[in-house]
């Protein structure tokens, strides 16, 4: 039987604040023979393996030599329903909608579907070393009823919330104004603060919502203040078109949004590509949040997000999957293509700030940074155990590596669901 009590040892990063620099050595902490103790979920003790043995009783000790412990990796906007659609061929946003994510998520009316779908969807995270999720589920119920429950099992912390879209969307994927609320503000009462779960109030985007479902949405925000908000924002131009179309009153695309009074630091906005200089005001006054979903973005050919300039406002962005329009369930695969969106704009993502933003820069993003994406002591034992060589193309490469920049960097670009060597979520091993 698992003891409640374990003493992890191996190589230990935990970061402190955003690297500013390849070489910012103060941004974070790093412990060569290093250790965590573990008691309850929550990390008791971190330091040298000498001093923390010292306070360690009869905790378990499991060795994870010679690896890097970091903390679990944390995904922005993931589409929990389109797990079967990824890698769907040829089209961009709209068509590949209406093509395949549409017909795919009526399939989630299905209770029993939805809830054999949410434990593959999980193991798959927890695979590729996701401890965290913000999803979006499908307009029914059950679908959120699934992924919570599921979440609830393995004590995952997670936000996630049914999608709001009463109009331009099939038969059996739409709902009401009245009805997307009061399935919303169901779900709010039954999951959000319970054990690790919070809900994310969740209008699909602008083109699947009628004025009145927005008005109902931002209800919703007005009676739940402390609940998430996440939709999406100006990925396609197409996009872009329409919904000014269907909103003529709107300034832009945001004001879509802000109009309806969404916007605050608990909105999370998917790609967030193509935005006005107004938009950007609003986002930095706001302090909403923008998502950058790189593989996303890549394989349906939306544009190029820029971090640099947003960050430049002192707009604090998120990065993340965005499965199944996304190409890989790994974190470690959107800082790869993450990193070749922004060299094309002469924009320079380094191995420290990549891994300090899918941990503790996505938790501040989520206001979270109390509870995960570090591996300070009181926080939530959610960690990450990686191996640089897992594969031989990394080992070899990992032959001429000389520092832990290096080393995260090659991570960075080489790695995957083979360099996750345990994965703990609440100081549990997870089966893999």
């Amino acid at each position: 039987m698992q003891s409640d009590r374990l003493l992890l040892r191996g190589r230990v990063l935990t970061f402190k604040s955003e690297p500013q620099t390849p070489d910012d050595t103060s941004s974070y902490d790093y412990i060569e023979d290093g250790a965590l103790l573990i008691e309850d979920g929550m990390i008791r003790a971190r330091g040298a393996y000498c001093d923390v043995v010292a306070k360690a009783g009869d905790a378990e000790i499991i060795d994870h030599r010679p690896h890097l412990l970091t903390a679990g990796f944390i995904d922005t906007h993931i589409h929990f329903p389109q797990v079967q659609i990824v890698a769907s061929w040829g089209a961009q946003l709209l068509d590949w909608l209406n093509s395949y994510t549409f017909p795919e998520e009526t399939r989630f009316a299905d209770d029993d579907h939805a809830a054999s779908m949410a434990c593959r969807f999980f193991d798959l995270l927890i695979n590729h070393g996701t401890t965290t999720s913000v999803a979006f589920c499908s307009v029914h119920k059950g679908s959120a009823n699934a992924y919570f429950e599921e979440a609830e099992q393995r004590n995952m912390r997670v936000i996630g919330g049914k999608v709001m879209m009463d109009r331009n969307a099939p038969d059996g994927l739409r709902d009401t104004p009245i009805g997307g609320y009061d399935d919303s503000k169901e779900l709010i009462a039954k999951w959000h603060g319970r054990g690790r779960a919070h809900y994310a109030i969740t209008p699909r985007f602008a083109i699947t919502s009628t004025p009145d479902q927005m008005e109902m949405a931002g209800a919703l925000v007005a009676e739940h203040p402390d609940c998430y908000v996440q939709t999406h924002l100006s990925e396609n131009r197409n996009e872009i078109a329409y919904t000014l179309e269907l909103y003529p009153r709107a300034k832009d695309y945001l004001d879509v949004y802000q109009g309806y009074g969404l916007l605050s630091s608990k909105m999370l906005l998917g790609h967030s590509i193509h935005l006005e200089p107004r938009e950007i005001d609003a986002l930095a006054e706001t302090k909403a949040r923008p998502v950058f979903c790189p593989t996303s973005n890549l394989f349906l050919g939306s544009g190029l997000f820029d971090d640099a300039g947003l960050r430049a406002r002192g707009i604090t962005n998120a990065i993340a999957t965005d499965i199944g329009a996304g190409t890989s369930y790994s974190m470690l695969q959107s800082l790869n293509e993450g990193y070749k969106i922004l060299q094309l704009q002469d924009q320079k993502l380094h191995p420290l700030r990549a891994f300090h933003w899918i941990t503790r820069g996505n938790a501040l993003a989520l206001g979270l940074e109390d509870k995960i994406g570090t591996l300070d002591e009181g926080t939530e034992a959610d960690i990450v155990v990686l191996n640089a060589r897992a594969t031989d193309a990394m080992s070899l490469r990992m032959e001429r590596a000389e520092t832990l920049s290096e080393e995260l960097f090659v991570l960075q670009m080489l790695g995957d669901d083979r360099v996750i060597d345990e994965v703990y979520v609440a100081g549990r091993p997870q089966k893999r």
